[in-house]
C-alpha cells in the first residue's frame, strides 16, 4: 500500500460518514505583515470560546511565534516534538488565556513533505485526534505568498483574509489571491474566502475597502470573495497587545472586541445554517503532505 493510499484510509476513517467528530478548520491569512492577522486569529478564538466552542490555534507563522507572545505564554513543546520526539498531540497543546489551546508549529510543518511514510501516518493520525479535542481549529499562517502559506490556503475550505486601508495592504491582498487562484490544486468551489477589513475608522470605510478589492478581483480573477466585517482602529487593542492579553479578555467592551464578537457570531451563524463543510484535520494535513486532493 503506497503512502497516499494509507493517508486516504486515515481521511476516510475521519470523514463525515465515519460518525467521528470533525473540527471546523479556519485559516487566517494576509498579504503582508503588520495588518493584525494574529490578533484576528486570537480574538476570534476567544469569542468562539465564549460561545461555548472548544478552540485550538495552530501557529503556522514560522519563526515569529506571534501567538505565544500575544498570549504571554511560553509553550513547552511544539509540532517538532510530535514529529521527532514522540510526543502525542495532547502533550504539545499549550493552554492560554480564556482556555484557548494553541500549538506552536515551529519549523515542523515545513518539513512534513520530506518525512517517511510511517512518520506521516503517525503524524496525521495524531492530528486527526484534534477533531475530538476541538470544535474549531484556527490556523494562523505566515503573511505573504510563500509556498508554505499557499499550501495551507489550498488545503483550507474556509479562508479569512485580513486587510487594511493601506494601499500596500490592498495590493498585497490582491497578489495573494492571484497566487492562490493560479495554484494547480486550488478549487474555487471547495473554498470560501471571506475578507475582514481591519484598522478602519468606521464600518462604511471597511465596506468601501472590500468593494475596492472585490472590483479588481472579479475583473481579473473571477474569484468569489465575501465581506465578513470590519474591525476598527482601537487604542484599547494596542494596549492589550502591550499587556500580552487579547483585547477580548482585557477589555470586552472595547470597540475592537465588540467587532470580533460580531464577526465570530456571523461565522457561527453560517455553521448553524449549514453553510460550512467540516472536513477535519486529517483531510487538511493529508492535502498538504501528499500534494493531492484526498477527500
Amino acid at each position: 500500500m503506497d503512502q497516499a493510499q494509507q493517508l486516504r484510509n486515515i481521511v476516510k476513517a475521519n470523514s463525515p460518514t465515519s460518525n467521528r467528530p470533525l473540527a471546523r478548520v479556519i485559516t487566517v491569512t494576509s498579504g503582508k505583515g503588520g495588518v493584525g492577522k494574529s490578533n484576528t486569529a486570537i480574538n476570534l478564538a476567544i469569542q468562539f470560546r465564549k460561545m461555548g466552542q472548544r478552540v485550538i490555534i495552530l501557529d503556522a507563522d514560522f519563526g515569529l511565534a506571534n501567538i505565544e507572545i500575544m498570549f504571554g505564554t511560553v509553550p513547552k513543546h511544539n509540532l517538532c516534538d510530535l514529529i521527532y520526539q514522540g510526543k502525542n498531540i495532547k502533550e504539545i497543546i499549550t493552554w492560554g488565556p480564556g482556555d484557548v489551546g494553541f500549538i506552536s508549529g515551529g519549523s515542523g510543518i515545513a518539513g512534513l513533505s520530506n518525512l517517511s511514510r510511517d512518520y506521516l501516518v503517525y503524524i496525521i493520525q495524531n492530528l486527526a485526534e484534534l477533531d475530538a479535542i476541538a470544535d474549531v481549529i484556527i490556523i494562523d499562517t505566515g503573511a505573504g505568498i510563500s509556498d508554505a502559506v499557499l499550501e495551507f490556503l489550498v488545503a483550507s475550505g474556509e479562508i479569512l483574509l485580513v486587510t487594511t486601508p493601506e494601499p500596500t495592504s490592498i495590493t498585497d491582498s490582491y497578489s495573494l489571491l492571484k497566487a492562490l487562484n493560479r495554484h494547480p490544486r486550488f478549487s474555487k468551489e471547495a473554498s470560501q474566502i471571506k475578507v475582514i477589513a481591519n484598522k478602519v475608522d468606521r464600518d462604511e470605510a471597511g465596506l468601501a475597502l472590500f468593494n475596492k478589492l472585490n472590483v479588481v478581483v472579479q475583473r481579473y480573477l473571477k474569484l468569489p470573495i465575501s465581506y465578513l466585517g470590519t474591525v476598527p482602529q482601537d487604542e484599547k487593542l494596542s494596549q492589550a497587545v502591550m499587556q500580552q492579553t487579547p483585547v477580548s479578555l482585557a477589555n470586552p467592551q472595547a470597540k475592537s472586541a465588540k467587532a470580533y464578537e460580531r464577526i465570530a457570531a456571523v461565522l457561527m451563524n453560517k455553521e448553524l445554517s449549514g453553510n460550512v463543510k467540516k472536513r477535519g484535520m486529517a483531510a487538511f494535513f493529508s492535502h498538504i503532505v501528499t500534494g493531492k486532493k484526498l477527500d
